[in-house]
């Protein structure tokens, strides 16, 4: 279990575009969401940082989907190396947390690289004009540390967000396992 921070991209950064295939090979895009604030997470199958957030996880992305917020989740994670986290097992892990957003496979692993994505899980947040406006933890909660999962960070920014108030710049970076990069895929920013 690897702990590998987020990248913390800079706020203000515009979302970058992507257009990958659901688990059922429906397509979802950016353009999708046009005039809506997005969450974006980067997350995987085996991690067992995301296995210990994902329930209420799942829960308060029903929420935030309520409010008006779209939510999507990406793995980009190899496949070869971690077959729990291959696009089959993807759909059984979307079932069994009963996910309400698409759960999509960067299979080239450019959107995660656009992103910066670092680690699982890792949140990005949009406002309805696709400007970042928080990046970082879900919460303080980390398997073993014994502080309960609530998810209180990432929802202070969500509602701060659509009750059209600033998203308080003092984020603390999200920590999880690394993604998988393929071989001879990983980024620059972790060179």
């Amino acid at each position: 279990m690897a702990n590998t921070p987020s990248t913390m991209l800079e706020l203000g950064t515009k979302m970058p575009s992507f257009d990958l295939a659901d688990l059922d090979g429906k397509k979802v895009s950016t353009q999708d969401f046009t005039n809506k604030p997005v969450l974006l997470m980067f997350i995987c199958n085996h991690c067992p940082f995301v296995k210990h957030v994902i329930s209420t996880l799942s829960d308060k992305a029903k929420e935030y989907q309520n409010k008006g917020v779209a939510v999507v989740a990406i793995s980009a994670n190899d496949p070869a190396q971690y077959p729990d986290d291959s696009p089959e097992k993807m759909k059984e892990f979307a079932a069994q947390h009963n996910f309400s957003f698409p759960y999509l496979y960067d299979e080239s692993q450019e959107i995660a690289k656009q992103y910066k994505a670092a680690c699982t899980p890792d949140f990005f947040l949009f406002d309805k004009n696709h400007t970042l406006v928080y990046r970082g933890q879900f919460d303080g909660s980390r398997p073993g540390n014994n502080v309960p999962v609530t998810g209180e960070d990432l929802t202070e920014a969500v509602n701060k967000l659509v009750a059209g108030e600033p998203v308080p710049d003092d984020q603390k970076p999200s920590m999880g396992c690394n993604i998988k990069w393929k071989p001879g895929n990983e980024p620059d920013y972790f060179k």
